[in-house]
């Protein structure tokens, strides 16, 4: 918090318990100063991944509420602290939208999210499991949908003979199978490749080789698309 926020939040405190009022204005200033300084790392306001909110006003709320004792920064400082741990353990690190061959990039991008989590500039990153929310029937039901949109021209006995020479395909089925996004089934958003549905992604420079995985924002897209499907069906 800023110190107009510190100064707005201290002013709800002194309502609530008249007790805290400073005896004079250079009493007050002080009393802003350190909170400014001991608050400076808590945010007003900060979302939660089970849809429970951080506000710094409802903590003072509930503390004077249930507490005889004058309310200090600390009894603040240590609801956030609590609150913080709670949402970087549920948060799960988004692929960044840069190079993953570019290290020190890849690694600053994550380092940055997780930053902005962990004092409450940005939402958590939570990814759903994917077979909440649905019974194992209508699981089979998908991968059965899926693997017919693959198509199905052979005994399985002969295609799992030949899967070491169908690797893509195999790896295809096997995704299906297992209820897991598929990132050959949408087209791969990443720039410098543009591979279409059901081709591989492609590396960079000149020879434009074709890659043995897909970009992290093409496995990004898939796993959206299949949350989306599942949470429609």
């Amino acid at each position: 918090m800023n110190r107009t926020e510190v100064g707005a939040l201290l002013a709800y405190a002194v309502r609530l318990d008249p007790r805290l009022a400073p005896e004079d204005q250079a009493a007050a200033d002080e009393r802003l100063d350190q909170w400014a300084e001991l608050l400076a790392e808590v945010p007003p306001t900060a979302p939660h991944p089970d849809g429970r909110h951080w506000h710094a006003g409802h903590v003072v709320k509930q503390y004077i509420a249930t507490n005889p004792y004058r309310i200090q920064p600390s009894d603040i400082g240590s609801k956030w602290a609590a609150f913080r741990r709670d949402t970087l353990g549920r948060h799960t690190d988004p692929v960044p939208a840069v190079d993953p061959d570019n290290a020190p990039a890849y690694r600053a991008a994550l380092a940055g999210t997780r930053r902005a989590v962990a004092i409450g500039q940005a939402a958590p990153a939570v990814y759903r499991e994917l077979t909440g929310g649905s019974t194992r029937d209508e699981r089979n039901e998908f991968a059965a949908a899926r693997l017919a949109a693959l198509g199905d021209y052979m005994p399985r006995t002969v295609k799992s003979q030949l899967a070491p020479l169908r690797r893509r395909r195999a790896e295809r089925e096997r995704l299906a199978t297992d209820g897991l996004p598929d990132p050959l089934g949408v087209p791969c958003p990443y720039e410098t490749c543009r591979a279409r549905a059901g081709h591989p992604c492609r590396g960079g420079g000149k020879k434009r080789h074709e890659r043995a995985t897909p970009h992290p924002s093409r496995v990004d897209v898939a796993t959206a698309q299949q949350n989306a499907q599942q949470a429609a069906a």
